[in-house]
């Protein structure tokens, strides 16, 4: 999760089999909650009504998420908006360059999560 800036605010790490929506659950409770938020920014692999969509839009926070092509009747979003999605995409390139997080040398998933908390923590003080 980042903010308007590109800025890392939180991280979820999930099996790499796993669906892209197991992150957005646990995100999901502290979006809400947070007055603050105007927007939600993400790509295809968060287009599921029920699990995502539906609890935002009743939260009164604007979705910004393409339709998948299957869809039998898509839904519209700020295309313009969405440019900004590579703000977020921009928090990997600048993780990538840290090799251990690159190649994840840590085999344990606090090991990890900490490393990438450190270089996160180093991105918002340069």
């Amino acid at each position: 999760m980042t903010d308007a800036l590109g800025y890392p605010l939180d991280l979820h790490i999930t099996p790499g089999q796993a669906c892209d929506l197991e992150g957005s659950d646990a995100f999901l409770p502290r979006i809400i909650a947070n007055s603050s938020i105007e927007a939600v920014l993400a790509d295809k692999g968060y287009d599921a009504d029920a699990r995502l969509i539906t609890p935002l839009t009743a939260a009164g926070i604007e979705v910004v998420i393409p339709p998948k092509s299957h869809r039998k009747f898509p839904r519209d979003y700020d295309k313009d908006l969405y440019k900004r999605r590579h703000l977020i995409e921009n928090v990997f390139a600048t993780l990538k360059p840290y090799r251990a997080i690159a190649t994840r040398y840590d085999k344990t998933k606090g090991n990890f999560s900490a490393a990438i908390f450190l270089a996160c923590s180093l991105i918002w003080l340069n």
